[in-house]
């Protein structure tokens, strides 16, 4: 079920372009012609082809935009069978609509309508002694194709991922999810570039107040042009100033079903090949589609790596400052001879070296990204053992130092969120602060503040650390553990209050009783 919502933003009529655009047209076929270029300022890809005028056809003009058509439809539905008309003795829309088979026809006189239908991929049908025009549908042209996904790359699971066209997108997760009660919401956001955002949500799954809270804050959107979901994501994301993401993005359609199936939103922006998912807990981006495709008791030792690796990118360089600068009776004794060797002619305190390191091997990180692909890799591991054997050589830090920050970068790599990622970057170096002024102390602070700060936040109205603070018990079986599939009988609590339901009641006796069968 679709239901498509023509919600352009109201503030748009201040801008002069839609002032212009709010003519309609008139029953000239010549001036009609001229007032919709005009418009358009007479942009060379916009095509004109004309249509009788002899043999008592009247005359009609086609007008579409070059790259923007898919060239079939365009031909075989729409040039065709205006070529071979023979006079008719209703009225020419009557005749037309008769004539062209496109998959949508709709006749229109609103001249602002028809532009953005023309600059949208559709043709627009003009007739000589009509006031009005029909808009045939053929958006088409150079599209990219659904690939594997580039970024949240899996072992096992589907290879297949969302690309930058809308409609695309859509029909990809609807052949995960086959159900009339999955219903799509569009609208229009951007005064200039009118970019057309979709809603998708199961109805009986999602909870109202999520819907109506994700649309007023979509409706609130006044901006020029969208070009990118981050766009949408900053301007609807929860006020709260913090480091963490408080609304989730995949490439990925069986990512997308998940959470659909959740009773979350997925927010579609064409021109994205990421979607947005809300709301977002915190859990949830320490979760890969993955963890459901593997047995339970492997999914479940590796998403508790993913938690330990967080913990070790977010601590580990304030830890060694901490230790090796204030609390030395920490460490064993031999180790302790060890680290006083190296760093006997170490010109810099250690926080220094973890500073000076970590903003080295995050300027590395981001040539490797900027730079092409088959230079971008090799520049950042040549760059980063070049640099670290080279400052060790040289007395500018310890080998120790260059251990922890590169233990520290590799587990940052492990997140299968890059949004959760940069945020534990960022809190790496107040962590690093807070250890080089007050030692373990100040870790313990920070932790706290932390712990504090992330019990406050919230997406769309629900807690982000739910299922653990606040705790609910049946919310534990797909939080920190993944428990099997069969245990998993109902949705996330504070999501899905509303079908809570997931599988039929089955006993652990009749499950035991399949597996001796």
């Amino acid at each position: 079920m679709e239901r498509v919502t023509d919600s352009i933003n109201e503030n748009a009529e201040h801008s002069g372009i839609q002032q212009k655009q709010k003519q309609p047209l008139q029953s000239e076929l010549q001036a009609n012609i001229d007032l919709l270029l005009g418009y358009a300022g007479y942009s060379d890809d916009i095509v004109i082809r004309r249509f009788g005028g002899d043999h008592g056809i009247k005359e009609a003009v086609i007008l579409y935009v070059e790259g923007l058509t898919d060239r079939d439809t365009l031909m075989n539905n729409i040039i065709k069978p205006l070529q071979f008309r023979k006079p008719f003795a209703s009225s020419v829309i009557d005749e037309l609509k008769q004539l062209v088979s496109a998959s949508d026809l709709k006749e229109a006189a609103d001249t602002d309508y028809i532009l953005q239908a023309l600059f949208s991929g559709d043709t627009i049908i003009l007739m000589h002694g009509e006031a009005s025009a029909l808009v045939a549908s053929s958006k088409g042209g150079e599209k990219r194709p659904v690939s594997e996904p580039a970024t949240q790359t899996i072992i096992r699971g589907p290879r297949e991922s969302f690309t930058e066209n809308l409609s695309t997108n859509t029909a990809l997760i609807r052949r995960k999810v086959k159900d009339a009660n999955l219903w799509l919401e569009t609208m229009q956001i951007g005064r200039v570039t009118k970019t057309k955002v979709g809603i998708m949500y199961i109805q009986g799954l999602v909870q109202p107040s999520i819907i109506t809270e994700i649309k007023q804050r979509l409706n609130q959107i006044d901006i020029d042009g969208i070009l990118e979901g981050g766009y949408v994501e900053e301007f609807i994301q929860d006020k709260t100033f913090t480091p963490f993401p408080t609304i989730q993005n995949t490439d990925r359609p069986d990512s997308s079903a998940a959470a659909l199936l959740e009773g979350r939103v997925v927010i579609i922006i064409d021109g994205s090949p990421f979607v947005l998912l809300a709301p977002a807990l915190f859990v949830q981006f320490f979760q890969a589609s993955e963890d459901y495709y593997h047995r339970w008791d492997i999914s479940t030792l590796i998403r508790g790596l993913r938690f330990l690796s967080f913990a070790i990118a977010l601590l580990a360089p304030s830890l060694y400052v901490a230790v090796t600068t204030y609390h030395q009776e920490l460490i064993p004794s031999s180790l302790l001879f060890a680290l006083a060797s190296q760093r006997e002619g170490a010109p810099f305190p250690a926080f220094i070296e973890a500073f000076i390191m970590e903003i080295m091997f995050e300027v590395l990180r981001e040539a490797g990204i900027r730079m092409g692909r088959a230079v971008g890799s090799s520049v950042s591991i040549v760059g980063t053992l070049v640099i670290g054997q080279a400052a060790v050589e040289a007395g500018l830090v310890t080998a120790a130092m260059v251990i922890v920050v590169s233990s520290t970068a590799i587990a940052n790599f492990v997140s299968p969120s890059f949004n959760m990622g940069i945020s534990t970057r960022l809190l790496r170096f107040g962590f690093m602060a807070l250890a080089a002024s007050l030692g373990l102390y100040g870790i313990t602070i920070g932790l706290i503040i932390l712990a504090l700060h992330l019990c406050h936040l919230t997406s769309f109205g629900i807690p982000y650390m739910s299922s653990l603070a606040p705790y609910y018990s049946n919310d534990q079986k797909d939080a920190l553990f993944r428990f099997p599939h069969w245990l998993m009988k109902k949705r996330p609590q504070r999501l899905s209050n509303w079908n809570e339901e997931r599988e039929q009641t089955v006993s652990v006796q009749q499950h035991q009783m399949r597996d001796k069968d």
